[in-house]
């Protein structure tokens, strides 16, 4: 009965989570592709994903096989530690890091050289490399304040530490997303008096007030790009340099700026956090079984297993992640035709992007499910 109770209790949550309130009466499937994009545009955008998809599917494997090595050799490295338990574990967990990042390295230079060759990015590698340090190091740090509590919680309440420790897991992601705002805007600067006085009329539109940002990313992507970031006080909208360098209209920079506040307005990434609370019982308790072979997770050599069955099952549940991602783009863009009341130029926008990005505006199926955390071009131009 009580499991009954919490599947429905589930259930509820999560249809709560998936409404929007984009109009259901709206068709935004069958656009006739060739009708917006020539056939050249199409062939470009096609030839350039086939490598991405193939680069992705390599970059893939290559982590699943570093984690399986990892997970098997685990128990001999951290009894040669000597450090403790959890300090072993700390050791055991810096090491799976820096693998996994070493591993996804070069795939992520391949993808770097392709889109340079194609003329999405300049060839500075160094800046590239350069360039995700600060979020990845906040990110490596919280990845450890996590492994030394749950180790902890393991070691003291044995097999039943998910029950204690998914609510957990729930607080430190508000933690985290909360500080990631603050992080996110490292390096930025205030936007320009022009672009500001436009901004202030979209926040009275969608009736919320935010810092925006803009972030120098020139120096390693030619592509344009906005996001939104923290929660509450920490709430920022970041805006790429490259979205202002003059191949964009007053009005396209419109409508990416009124689709970033529309997620602030819908509270999206509250709503994403939401998904976390309901996913870190099962997600816990996954991981909690998964290790018991090892000891359980209070033994430093689980760790690497543990990331290995998160990694799975992230990657089983990247449709479901992708489909609910897609409906609040969806929902952000409707934002934003409701506050610009401007449809030509989210519709010059979004055919720009297979230009400046190589967005292939009607995916494979595959693609589309595993690799699309947004609407086609062809479903937003609809």
């Amino acid at each position: 009965m009580a499991l009954i109770l919490l599947i429905a209790a589930w259930s509820v949550g999560a249809t709560r989570l998936w409404h929007t309130d984009v109009p259901g009466s709206l068709n935004v499937s069958g656009l006739d592709v060739t009708r917006w994009f020539t056939a050249r545009q199409l062939e470009q955008a096609r030839s350039y994903w086939r490598f991405v998809e193939v680069d992705w599917a390599l970059g893939t494997l290559a982590t699943l096989v570093a984690l399986a090595i990892l997970a098997w050799r685990a128990p001999r490295i951290a009894r040669g530690i000597g450090l403790g338990p959890i300090g072993s574990g700390v050791i055991v967990g810096m090491l799976t890091l820096v693998t996994l990042w070493f591993v996804a390295l070069p795939f992520s230079f391949a993808q770097q050289w392709w889109d340079a060759r194609h003329g999405l990015a300049p060839h500075d590698y160094l800046a590239w490399l350069a360039a995700p340090w600060a979020s990845l190091s906040f990110e490596a740090g919280y990845a450890l304040v996590v492994i030394v509590f749950v180790m902890w919680l393991a070691r003291r309440l044995g097999r039943g530490w998910w029950l204690v420790g998914a609510p957990v897991f729930v607080g430190l992601a508000v933690l985290f997303a909360f500080l990631q705002g603050f992080v996110a805007v490292s390096g930025t600067t205030a936007a320009k008096p022009a672009l500001r006085a436009r901004i202030v009329r979209l926040e009275q539109a969608e009736g919320v007030a935010v810092p925006v940002r803009v972030q120098k990313v020139s120096g390693w992507t030619k592509e344009a790009n906005a996001f939104t970031s923290g929660i509450g006080p920490s709430t920022r909208v970041v805006v790429w340099d490259t979205l202002l360098d003059g191949r964009f209209s007053r009005g396209e920079v419109n409508v990416v700026v009124a689709h970033e506040l529309g997620h602030v307005a819908r509270k999206h990434i509250w709503k994403g956090l939401a998904w976390v609370a309901l996913l870190a019982f099962p997600a816990a308790f996954l991981i909690a079984e998964a290790t018991r072979s090892r000891g359980g997770l209070g033994r430093p050599g689980a760790i690497p297993l543990a990331f290995l069955v998160l990694t799975v099952a992230s990657l089983l549940a990247l449709p479901i992640e992708n489909a609910v991602s897609r409906r609040y783009e969806a929902e952000a863009d409707w934002a934003a035709l409701q506050a610009t009341r401007d449809p030509a130029s989210p519709a010059s926008l979004f055919r720009s992007f297979a230009r400046t990005s190589l967005e292939e505006p009607s995916p494979p199926t595959w693609d589309y499910w595993l690799l699309e955390n947004h609407p086609t071009l062809a479903q937003r131009i609809a």
